[in-house]
């Protein structure tokens, strides 16, 4: 019993965080802002203890493997929900004064199911700890139910309606698929695979793709990604633009690369179809956008484009780079959306046409945000530039030459509209020259997310180092 909870040791205690935010709520009454710095120390404690539990192993009938694979994706985890709690405290005690911890403790919940992601062997664990993941996120999207004019419609009931309706979609296309799957094997293991696949099989198998490609936000299951984007609260995008995606990842990569290794041949295909879709179509259709948020919501689809070409490598070097690639995202992503956020809350709009001026009313906010879409677009020698070299490298050394291609193209495609909001942030004047302020933990958010886009592009081995020992333990017997 003990070895079994030093195992999920970390996982329990962002779990037990949740449940003393709420505690505290309902009988400490402290400020929410104390809440929240509360929240992010217990984030805090945890990520610092991962360096210091154990918690490698298997649990019983093999449910569950820990090691090199997860932690990384842990501590991924566990530092995007450090930087997001500290990037809503703000915005929270201005709106929902009095429903904070509320909106921290679903905030962890979603965590613990991400955390349980990467380390799932096992068919239930895997949606189970899906779901645990999404559900919170739908009443999170949905948080800011009042924002807006009262002319106008309200985008925040809509966004959440949206991203749960998608979510639905997503599980009932899992589950259908599973029902084949499982059926056939007649085991829940994500390893039980008969020794030649049926067509009932096959699209089983095919289905699941589709299930949980909605939660990457790939094309052709995007539809929600810039309606929910715009509508949800900045912060909490901020939130939901990565860390929901690097918890799709680990459950591709453990489906496909791992339960499923033997049969690429059904998978791979479908996997090169959607990281090539997701490649064009997010970059085009982000050209003619005029809000920010739907601008970077497509730009999402397309960086998830990239890191789909990456698997479909189906290396170690291939896995190695999507988790290089999709950790150097979270803080390039997580940094440009709150920038747009304090920003926003300043002028009272996140048009292009309201970001005019920003360098000029706050200069490190309009730096900052223009070394995020420089390492967003992949301009040497930010963060962002290796990680989409590393990425075509890998892709093209496993033969993959005509995605590469593509993908090369529409990554040029891309530096338009990353420029134009380049352009309004620095050359376009705006109707207004008031200062634009960022309250403390927002700063110390957005600065720690700055300093880790330039400290690793201009360093990138440590992490390259660690994403290459995590696809290490997770490949070497595939």
């Amino acid at each position: 019993m003990s070895a079994l909870l030093q195992l999920f040791a970390l996982d329990l205690a962002v779990a037990a965080s949740a449940c003393v935010v709420l505690a505290l709520d309902a009988f400490a009454r402290l400020p929410g802002r104390v809440v929240g710095w509360l929240t992010a120390a217990l984030l805090g404690s945890v990520l610092v203890a991962t360096f210091f539990v154990d918690g490698t192993g298997v649990a019983p009938h093999g449910v569950y493997e820990a090691g090199a694979w997860t932690l990384f994706f842990k501590r991924l985890f566990l530092a995007a929900g450090i930087l997001a709690v500290l990037g809503s405290i703000d915005w929270l005690e201005e709106r929902t004064p009095h429903r904070q911890a509320e909106y921290y403790a679903l905030m962890l919940f979603s965590l613990t199911g991400m955390m349980l992601l990467p380390g799932a062997r096992d068919w239930v664990l895997l949606l189970v700890s899906f779901e645990l993941m999404g559900v919170p996120l739908y009443a999170l999207a949905a948080w800011a139910k009042t924002d807006g004019p009262a002319d106008e419609p309200k985008l925040g009931p809509e966004a959440g309606l949206k991203l749960f309706v998608t979510g639905v979609a997503s599980s009932a296309f899992t589950l259908f698929g599973l029902a084949l799957v499982i059926g056939e094997t007649g085991s829940t293991a994500l390893s039980a695979l008969p020794a030649s696949l049926s067509l009932l099989h096959s699209t089983g198998m095919l289905m699941v793709i589709a299930g949980l490609g909605f939660k990457l936000g790939a094309v052709p299951f995007h539809m929600w990604v810039p309606d929910t984007y715009q509508g949800a609260p900045t912060p909490f995008v901020a939130f939901l633009s990565v860390a929901p995606k690097a918890g799709g990842l680990a459950a591709y990569s453990v489906v496909m690369l791992s339960g499923w290794a033997q049969h690429h041949a059904v998978w791979m295909p479908a996997l090169a179809v959607l990281a090539v879709a997701s490649m064009v179509v997010g970059n085009v259709f982000a050209l003619p956008q005029l809000d920010v948020r739907r601008l970077l919501g497509f730009s999402g689809v397309a960086q998830i484009g990239y890191v789909l070409l990456a698997v479909r490598a189906n290396s170690a070097e291939g896995v190695a780079m999507a988790l290089f690639f999709i950790a150097t995202y979270v803080f390039t992503n997580l940094g440009a959306f709150l920038v747009v956020h304090a920003a926003a809350r300043q002028s009272g709009g996140y048009e292009l046409s309201k970001l005019a001026g920003l360098s000029r009313r706050s200069p490190w906010l309009g730096a900052a945000l223009l070394v995020f879409l420089l390492s967003l677009a992949g301009i040497p020698f930010v963060v962002g530039f290796w990680a989409k070299l590393f990425v075509f490298l890998a892709a093209w050394r496993a033969g993959l030459s005509g995605l590469v291609v593509v993908g090369v193209v529409v990554a040029v495609l891309g530096l338009f509209y990353y420029l134009s909001v380049a352009r309004s942030t620095f050359m376009a004047e705006g109707a207004s020259s008031q200062p634009v302020k960022a309250g403390f933990p927002l700063t110390v958010s957005i600065v720690v997310c700055l300093v880790a886009v330039v400290g690793l592009g201009l360093w990138p081995r440590p992490l390259v180092d660690e994403a290459t020992k995590a696809a290490s333990a997770f490949m070497p017997k595939h």
